[in-house]
C-alpha cells in the first residue's frame, strides 16, 4: 500500500514535524509507503507530485488549518486534525486496511458528514487565520525595533528617529506591516471556511474593520472585528456556493459572483450593524488595559501567564497571543513584553528541570528536556508538550505558575516587546526593552518550573504505590524476606519458566495477568490479586509503557517474596499506552517486595534501562524464538 499525507499545524513549527516523522515511523513500521508534505512555516516541503497522488492509495490530511484538497479529487481521504497525526498515526494507517474510508469527491459533503475530525471547526478556523497573519507582524514588529535601535535618537519624549533618515522609511514599512494584520487574519478564517471563494471578501471585511472611518467610528473594531469579518464573509461565501445555479454560470460563481456577493454581505453588514458596537468594545478593552497600574496590572499578568502556559500553543494561548499582538499596533508594548516572558518559561522550565532533578525523568525524557530548551529559546512554548502529555496533573500547573511568576516580573519591570513573538531570541534581536529583566523574567519562572516539578512529581525510579481503597487485609503479618539477591546480571533474577516468546495475550490487562501467574507459579509472589493491585496502582498514575515497544510494568508489595522478573514477548505488540505511541512488543514485569523497594526496584530498572536503549538488542529480543535463545540474550543484560 502506498499512500501520501499533508501535515500542518497553526504556527507551522512543532506539531506540522512531529505529525510528518510519526506518520513515517507508523507506516514503516507497517510495511506501508508514504510520502509526507509538510505545510509548515517555511511554506510547503517535500511537495507530493502528480504521480505520487495518481499512485498513491490514499491520502491523509493532519492539519489544524485549511488545506487545498482539490489535487484529490478521487482518492480515499481522512481528514483530521494534526493531533491525531501526532498521537494516532497507525489508526489513521491501519483504517485504509480495513477499507473505512471515504473517497473525496470534491463537493464538501464529505467534510461536513464525516466523523473523522473531532475539533472543533471553529478553532480551526481561526487558527488558519492566525498562523497567516502573525508573519505580518513578526516582521512589522522587528522592522521598528530595528529602525528604532540603529536610527532613534533620544529625546525628552523618548526614542526618535529624525524624519529624514532612511530608518523613518523603514520604520514606515514595519508600520505597513502592521496594517496587514486584520486583513491577512480575516482573509484566511474565510478561506479556511469557503476555500479561495471567501478569500477576497474575508480581506474586504477585515479592511473595513481595521477601518472605523467606514461605520463614522474614530476608533477601529480591531482584531475582534477582523475575526467576526473573517467568520460572516466565510460562511457568506459557503452559503452562496451551495446554491444551484446554471451549467453556464457555474465557471464564473468561484471568481466573480460569490467573491463579489459575499463581499457585499459582510460590507454592508459591518458597516451598517455591528462595526461601531465592536469598535466601541475593543477601544473600552484597550482603555482599560492602558490604565491598568498597581495590583491591577499584577493581575493582568497573572492571568495573562496563566493562559499562555496553560495549553501551550492551544486555543487558550492564542486568545492572550493575539491580544498582546493586536497591543502592539495600538503602540501599546508592554502588554506583549510580560507574554514573551511567558512563551518562553515552559519549556525552559522542563528542559531545565530534566538536568537539574534527574530522578524525576526517564532517560529519553531527559534527551528530550535538551530539545525543549531550544525551543523554548526561539519562542515555541510547544516544547514542553510531551512532558505535559505524560503527566498533566503535575507538569501544567508547575508551567502555569512558571510563567506567571514570569509574568508578573517582566509586567513590574516595564518589559516592552514590538514583535508578536517570544523566547529570548526576540532580546537578542533588539526588539525587547528593558532587556536584563526580559531575561531575569524568564530565567526566575523557569527555575521555579523546575522547583515545582520536584515537588509535585515524584521520582521515576521510586514512584509509590497508592494505597488502594477496600484491598482485603490479610491478619496475618508478612515478614519481609531476609533473602538477598544478586541483581548485578538479569538472569540472576528470571527464569527460562519465566519467559514467554510469543504471547498471544491481545491486551494489557490480560497480559498482567498471565505474567502474574507465572510469578505465582515460581512463588516468588504468594497473591494474585493483592500483587496485581499494586501493578494497577502504577499503572493508574501514568503508562509504565516507555515507549520504543517496551512496557516495564512494575510492583512493590508484601505479596512479593523475593525480587523477580517475568519476561514476555507480543510479536504482535500490545496496547499500552505507550510514551511515543508504539505498541509493546517487549515486556518486562518487576515484582520486588516492599520492605525492599527503596534499594532494589532501583537498581533493577537501571539495570533494564541502560541495554534497552541499544535498537540492535531490541530487534533480537523481539526476534528471539526459543526461551534459550531469549534467556542468552538476556544473559547480556548486566
Amino acid at each position: 500500500m502506498k499512500l501520501v499525507a499533508i501535515t500542518s499545524c497553526p504556527n507551522g513549527i512543532a506539531h506540522t514535524y512531529m505529525a510528518a516523522e510519526n506518520l513515517e515511523k507508523a507506516a514503516a513500521k507497517l510495511g506501508v509507503e508514504i510520502k509526507v508534505e509538510t505545510q509548515g512555516g517555511v511554506g510547503a516541503e517535500n511537495v507530493l507530485t502528480e504521480q505520487d497522488i495518481r499512485e498513491a492509495d490514499g491520502v491523509i490530511i493532519a492539519a489544524d488549518r485549511a488545506v487545498d484538497k482539490a489535487r484529490f479529487v478521487g482518492k480515499r481521504l481522512i481528514n483530521t486534525g494534526v493531533q491525531d497525526g501526532i498521537r494516532k498515526p497507525e489508526e489513521l494507517i491501519n483504517r485504509f486496511e480495513k477499507g473505512n474510508v471515504s473517497t473525496y469527491r470534491g463537493t464538501g459533503k464529505e467534510e461536513q458528514t464525516s466523523n473523522e475530525s473531532k475539533q472543533n471547526p471553529i478553532y480551526r478556523h481561526l487558527m488558519n487565520g492566525v498562523s497567516f497573519m502573525v508573519p505580518f507582524i513578526v516582521v512589522g514588529g522587528l522592522l521598528i525595533a530595528l529602525a528604532l535601535t540603529i536610527g532613534g535618537e533620544p529625546t525628552e519624549a523618548g526614542l526618535q528617529i529624525p524624519e529624514d533618515s532612511i530608518w523613518k522609511t523603514i520604520e514606515a514599512i514595519g508600520g505597513a506591516s502592521f496594517g496587514f494584520m486584520v486583513p491577512i487574519l480575516a482573509g484566511y478564517i474565510a478561506y479556511s471556511i469557503a476555500d479561495k471563494p471567501g478569500l477576497a471578501p474575508g480581506m474586504i471585511g477585515g479592511f473595513i474593520a481595521a477601518n472605523g472611518s467606514f461605520y463614522n467610528s474614530e476608533a477601529s473594531a480591531g482584531f475582534l472585528g477582523g475575526i467576526f469579518a473573517g467568520f460572516i464573509a466565510g460562511y457568506a461565501a459557503l452559503w452562496i456556493k451551495k446554491i444551484k445555479v446554471p451549467k453556464m454560470v457555474q465557471p464564473i460563481m468561484p471568481i466573480i459572483i460569490i467573491p463579489l456577493a459575499a463581499s457585499l454581505i459582510v460590507a454592508l453588514i459591518f458597516v451598517l450593524l455591528i462595526g461601531a458596537p465592536v469598535a466601541q468594545v475593543f477601544e473600552s478593552l484597550t482603555t482599560w488595559l492602558s490604565g491598568m497600574q498597581g495590583s491591577s496590572e499584577i493581575f493582568l499578568a497573572l492571568i495573562l501567564g496563566a493562559m499562555i502556559a496553560f495549553d501551550m500553543g492551544g486555543p487558550v494561548n492564542k486568545v492572550a497571543f493575539l491580544f498582546g499582538s493586536a497591543m502592539i499596533v495600538e503602540g501599546n508594548y508592554e502588554i506583549m513584553g510580560p507574554i514573551a516572558a511567558a512563551i518562553a518559561i515552559p519549556p525552559i522550565g522542563m528542559g531545565l528541570a530534566t538536568f537539574m532533578f534527574k530522578d524525576k525523568f526517564l532517560p529519553e525524557q531527559r534527551e528530550t528536556g535538551k530539545a525543549s530548551i531550544t525551543m523554548g529559546f526561539f519562542g515555541i512554548t510547544e516544547g514542553a508538550i510531551p512532558f505535559a502529555a505524560q503527566d498533566p496533573l503535575r507538569v501544567i500547573p508547575s508551567i502555569m505558575i512558571g510563567s506567571m511568576v514570569g509574568s508578573v516580573i517582566a509586567m513590574v519591570s516595564n518589559v516592552g516587546n514590538r514583535v508578536a513573538h517570544g523566547g529570548p531570541i526576540v532580546g537578542l534581536l533588539g526588539a525587547v526593552s528593558n532587556v536584563m529583566m526580559f531575561f531575569v523574567a524568564i530565567a526566575v519562572g523557569a527555575i521555579v518550573v523546575a522547583l515545582m516539578i520536584k515537588v509535585l512529581k515524584k521520582d521515576v525510579e521510586l514512584a509509590t504505590v497508592p494505597p488502594v481503597p477496600n484491598m482485603p487485609v490479610d491478619e496475618t503479618p508478612v515478614k519481609a524476606s531476609n533473602k538477598t539477591t544478586d541483581i548485578t546480571k538479569l538472569t540472576n533474577l528470571t527464569t527460562k519458566q519465566l519467559i514467554d516468546v510469543d504471547s498471544k495475550q491481545s491486551t494489557r490487562d490480560d497480559m498482567i495477568d498471565a505474567m502474574i501467574k507465572d510469578l505465582v507459579k515460581d512463588g516468588a509472589v504468594t497473591d494474585h490479586t493483592a500483587f496485581k493491585e499494586a501493578i494497577m496502582a502504577r499503572e493508574s498514575e501514568s503508562t509504565t509503557g516507555i515507549g520504543m515497544e517496551v512496557a516495564i510494568p512494575h510492583g512493590k508489595s508484601d505479596a512479593v517474596t523475593e525480587p523477580r522478573i517475568a519476561f514476555y514477548i507480543s510479536k504482535d505488540g500490545v496496547d499500552w499506552s505507550s510514551l511515543d505511541g508504539t505498541l509493546s512488543k517487549l515486556i518486562f514485569m518487576i515484582a520486588v517486595p516492599k520492605a525492599q523497594a527503596g534499594d532494589q526496584h532501583l537498581k533493577i530498572l537501571q539495570l533494564l534501562s541502560r541495554k534497552l536503549m541499544d535498537d540492535t538488542f531490541r530487534e533480537k529480543l523481539i526476534k528471539a524464538e526459543s526461551k534459550e535463545e531469549a534467556y542468552r540474550l538476556l544473559e547480556e543484560i548486566k
